[in-house]
């Protein structure tokens, strides 16, 4: 057989997993998963398609999503960002401190303000770090995690805030035309970011970074700005998901966000971003989260034990990952 007849058995197969890789790099190869979820659990529980539930899940969804989207501007920078959990619960912790009804409070927006704004400091830091020092993101992001947790649970001595004046618990509880307002944030927030990356410069930016931040920055692309812009802008996003779950819970708990780096990893790598850098769109950072959130969602109908919960989303991870590369195999195989 000769390399010509190969070639020519070998290509329909490889154009159905370019054209599939190409479906998972747009952010939609999530959606059958999604799917497949969404009836089995139909299925299986009575429970799932009920108002009070999808109500549920899509709170639940929201906070995913607005931090997979912060997570996804890191990711594409060829970054990664494992602060993000204790950001969220640091910057509930300063809003819940700031509104706090023993004390009187300050108004609710400037509490907003200072929660934005811790999360902002601790995106900052990170970027400097990493785009000035030059120190690895991951050694980073892993200490400032260490941080943010450690200073949320002196400042708290380890206790919950509360109680908390009914109006902040109305940023998250409250509905416009009968949809949560956290549904309304997160649509907003995808749309804003998604806008961003795909019709601005500075969006281009970050996916050339992402793609070789040495070629970039000799092509006159300001690497240095555009890392720091990315971790702030994530740490920004997880101060807005952590504002938004102590208004759901109604308390500053100085553990929230546990974990949460982890699922907004999982939703960006379900969603079609590259660990690798340089794919990637808030698109798919919303469908990965909706798979993440549906997962929470149905273990707990289902009474499966958590735990499994972690081990069913580690290997979603995976398999996202092994489809990357295998799709970047074929297509370089192809190309040759």
């Amino acid at each position: 057989m000769t390399d010509a007849t190969r070639t020519a058995r070998r290509e329909p197969a490889d154009e159905e997993i370019l054209k599939l890789g190409q479906i998972f790099n747009k952010g939609l190869g999530g959606i059958p998963i999604l799917l497949v979820l969404a009836f089995a659990l139909s299925l299986t529980t009575d429970v799932f398609l009920t108002g009070t539930n999808l109500d549920n899940l899509g709170r639940q969804v929201s906070i995913y999503a607005i931090l997979g989207v912060g997570e996804l501007l890191v990711i594409i920078t060829a970054g990664i960002d494992l602060s993000v959990g204790s950001v969220v619960g640091i910057s509930g912790v300063v809003a819940a401190l700031a509104v706090y009804d023993t004390t009187g409070g300050i108004p609710i927006l400037w509490a907003a303000v200072l929660a934005l704004a811790a999360g902002a400091l601790a995106g900052v830091i990170n970027g400097v770090l990493v785009a000035v020092v030059r120190l690895p993101p991951f050694i980073v992001t892993l200490g400032m995690m260490g941080i943010a947790r450690g200073v949320t649970l002196l400042v708290t001595g380890g206790r919950t805030i509360q109680p908390l004046p009914d109006g902040f618990a109305g940023l998250a509880g409250g509905s416009v035309f009968g949809v949560a307002n956290l549904t309304w944030l997160m649509l907003i927030v995808t749309v804003v970011v998604a806008f961003f990356l795909r019709r601005t410069v500075w969006g281009r930016y970050m996916y050339a970074v992402g793609s070789n931040a040495e070629s970039a920055r000799l092509t006159g692309v300001p690497v240095r700005a555009v890392q720091i812009s990315a971790y702030t802008l994530s740490g920004t996003l997880a101060a807005l998901a952590g504002l938004l779950l102590a208004s759901r819970l109604g308390n500053g708990v100085p553990t929230a966000g546990t974990g949460y780096e982890l699922q907004a990893i999982a939703a960006c790598v379900i969603g079609g971003a590259s660990l690798f850098g340089a794919r990637g769109t808030a698109l798919g950072a919303l469908v990965g989260a909706l798979v993440v959130g549906l997962l929470d969602n149905g273990g707990t109908l289902l009474g499966i034990d958590p735990f499994w919960l972690q081990v069913l989303t580690g290997v979603l991870i995976l398999a996202a990952v092994a489809a990357e590369k295998l799709h970047d195999l074929r297509g370089t195989a192809a190309a040759t």
